[in-house]
């Protein structure tokens, strides 16, 4: 039952990681109509501002300073450069960004090197949130922060005990993802703000025609998508790894999200992160391979199949992959997304 538990709580992590990620990406989509190829770059630079900044002044102000840098970053890109080839359409925008984001790589690794860095999270954020403590005759308990060693050892050795730990960095990104989410849709539908953004992309001359200066509009817009997403490298960098490969390991993930929500669906971002990260953690978790799962059955395996190399392939194998085969599935028999309201 505890594997269960804790595996469940690091899918849900790591589908609220990718959200932070998407949210950003969607909000940029679904305002503006951009795909903003470099947007897992601006996710990397987010960890490596962070990890510099909290060296100066600490991990909390750069938690604020870092993703502030970034947004400001994003904004000047899209005033001095995404504006030029936006009427020109999309394909101009994919390879502005699509170079941005090898200019963002080849500057990292400049400045900060090729090797991955020790982001530490605070002291605060270090150990566990809480241990989940399976006796073999006591049952599930859940004990705050870390389990005594005396519970971890049982009296008999007879008896299994199995002490399962749950990151506290891991519960800070997913209170963080949803204190997101919930800001982003008060923003967009219960303040004026949202009203002139939703205006500006729907009947820009009219907004236009209000008062409103639409180009400032979508250049805020596109500096607080990538803010998000410097955020969710602060999170992330310090949680995992803060490494030059960290944006190529989530950036082809948080399209496929984008895709499968439905383009421009924060909602439909939301649903396809938590169910990919929960996908693909139970993947990797159960190490069974085809031919397991029909011994286990009862079926009979036949030598042909006995060696055949596709069948020895385990779920934890094809992990990676999971997410493009939702993705094909998505495009055949939904092609609008999950809850998306528009076609491709």
């Amino acid at each position: 039952m505890e594997f269960f538990i804790i595996s469940m709580l690091n899918g849900l992590s790591y589908g609220l990681l990718l959200f932070m990620l998407s949210a950003g990406l969607t909000l940029i989509l679904s305002m503006m109509g951009v795909l903003n190829f470099a947007h897992a770059s601006f996710y990397m630079v987010g960890a490596y501002l962070g990890y510099t900044v909290s060296g100066w002044v600490g991990f909390w102000p750069a938690l604020v300073v870092a993703p502030l840098l970034v947004g400001a970053m994003g904004a000047v890109f899209e005033r001095t450069a995404l504006r030029k080839v936006h009427k020109f359409g999309h394909v101009p925008e994919l390879l502005i960004t699509f170079g941005l984001s090898y200019i963002f790589l080849e500057l990292v690794q400049l400045i900060w090197g090729r090797t991955a860095l020790e982001f530490k999270p605070p002291a605060s954020l270090q150990g566990p949130a809480f241990t989940l403590v399976n006796h073999a005759v006591n049952g599930l308990k859940l004990v705050w922060g870390a389990a005594p060693a005396d519970m971890c050892v049982a009296a008999d050795a007879a008896i299994r005990v199995v002490c399962s730990p749950f990151p506290m960095t891991r519960g800070f990104m997913m209170v963080i993802a949803l204190c997101m989410l919930l800001a982003l849709w008060l923003l967009l539908t219960r303040t004026r703000i949202g009203l002139v953004i939703q205006a500006a992309l729907t009947h820009p001359e009219m907004t236009e025609a209000l008062g409103h200066n639409v180009p400032r509009v979508f250049m805020l817009v596109f500096g607080v998508g990538t803010g998000l997403a410097g955020l969710a490298g602060v999170i992330g960098g310090s949680t995992f790894v803060t490494e030059p490969a960290m944006a190529s390991t989530v950036g082809s993930v948080i399209f496929v999200v984008v895709v499968v929500g439905g383009m421009g669906s924060l909602s439909g971002a939301f649903l396809a992160s938590v169910l990919i990260g929960v996908i693909q953690t139970f993947a990797v978790a159960f190490d069974y391979s085809m031919l397991d799962v029909l011994s286990r059955l009862g079926i009979q395996v036949t030598d042909a199949l006995r060696n055949n190399s596709a069948a020895k392939l385990t779920i934890a194998q094809v992990a990676p992959i999971l997410p493009y085969l939702f993705l094909v599935l998505i495009l055949i028999f939904r092609p609008k997304g999950l809850l998306g309201t528009r076609e491709g």
